[in-house]
């Protein structure tokens, strides 16, 4: 049997801490450590920082947060208040920085970049200052410049976070299948958070792509006629949300993304019903949220209607959010290879 839910049905109301409470790393880094890391010998700078960010987690809560009032009647400390893992795709960020978050005293947050400036958007800015400048560390993954307005607000936030004593640690955004190309730098980081750069430390991480370069091959969708017995198949003794896509996404512009989280909450899987190109940018960036959240919880999909590769135009995957659409396809194509080829995603 199959427990069928509708998420065009559901419109979680979630309150400001239980936001908060979901500031923490996904079920695919929910137990790793430093320990866990495994350097590649042949690149040197992977096991250097490793032991930068040990050192780094273990000043956290220490009072070396580089406070104002520390740095005006405090200890002299030459530690920076934040570090920035720079790197290309692939070389294992994401796993440090979650590792750094679960070395650390809380209270602590763990989130993207993009759950960052949805927080501010469900509180407010000054709310968001007030709830995090309580916090020891603060981690951002996937830091993005790919909208100044965003860009400004996240400077803002972690300057007077940085101002109030709380770690920072920030991975970067980088593009699956350029080969390097476009990589988002050190160099870019520290010119367009301005007045915070001298207070990171920048690691460098090189290193060989682990995954496979550019997107994987999206699998044939299915049959709208053929989901249900596919569902019953794959999904037997699950609770499945089953949508027509159109819905969904109708529906999702009534929930604010930093709800997103709840909104899939206790689903185990996904069919959607004739899945179509999506050609506003707004909705589009909107399900780009539910992607990153599906994958987080790593929700396999069943699907009819055009293939993932598909789901965007061709000027948005050329346009100037290129790298979030990249993203969500790579993710949403392994979701789905999963749901009908049961290939780890």
């Amino acid at each position: 049997m199959v427990q069928i839910e509708q998420l065009a049905a559901r419109t979680p109301a979630v309150s400001a801490d239980e936001i908060l409470q979901g500031f923490h790393p996904s079920p695919r880094f929910g137990e790793v450590s430093f320990a866990s890391y495994r350097p590649d010998p042949s690149q040197p700078s992977q096991a250097a920082a490793v032991k930068s960010l040990e050192g780094f987690a273990a000043g956290v809560g220490n009072g070396t947060g580089g406070g104002l009032f520390s740095k005006l009647f405090g200890k002299k400390d030459n530690g920076r208040a934040g570090i920035y893992l720079d790197g290309g795709f692939g070389v294992g960020k994401t796993h440090l920085l979650a590792s750094l978050w679960h070395s650390a005293p809380g209270p602590k947050a763990f989130g993207t970049f993009v759950e960052y400036t949805n927080l501010v958007g469900a509180l407010s800015f000054r709310k968001t200052v007030e709830a995090l400048s309580g916090y020891k560390l603060v981690c951002i993954d996937e830091f993005e410049l790919d909208d100044p307005g965003d860009t400004v607000l996240m400077s803002r936030l972690m300057r007077e976070l940085a101002d109030a004593g709380v770690r920072l640690a920030a991975t970067s955004n980088t593009l699956p299948g350029s080969l390097g190309e476009g990589r988002f730098a050190a160099v870019d980081f520290q010119r367009e958070i301005q007045v915070l750069a001298d207070q990171f430390d920048v690691v460098r991480i090189d290193g060989e792509d682990y995954r496979h370069r550019g997107l994987p091959a999206a699998p044939a969708p299915l049959k709208t006629e053929d989901l249900k017995r596919h569902m019953h198949a794959e999904f037997d003794g699950r609770t499945v949300a089953v949508d027509d896509f159109r819905q969904l996404v109708d529906h999702l512009a009534g929930v604010h993304p930093s709800r997103y989280r709840q909104l899939i909450a206790g689903i185990d899987a996904v069919v959607w019903r004739d899945v179509e190109t999506i050609t506003e940018q707004a909705v589009a960036l909107r399900f780009v949220v539910l992607a990153d959240r599906l994958y987080d919880k790593d929700v396999p999909i069943l699907a009819s209607g055009v293939p993932f590769d598909k789901l965007f135009t061709e000027e948005m995957m050329g346009g100037g959010y290129m790298k979030k659409y990249y993203r969500a396809v790579s993710r949403l194509t392994a979701l789905a290879r999963e749901g009908q080829n049961h290939e780890p995603s």
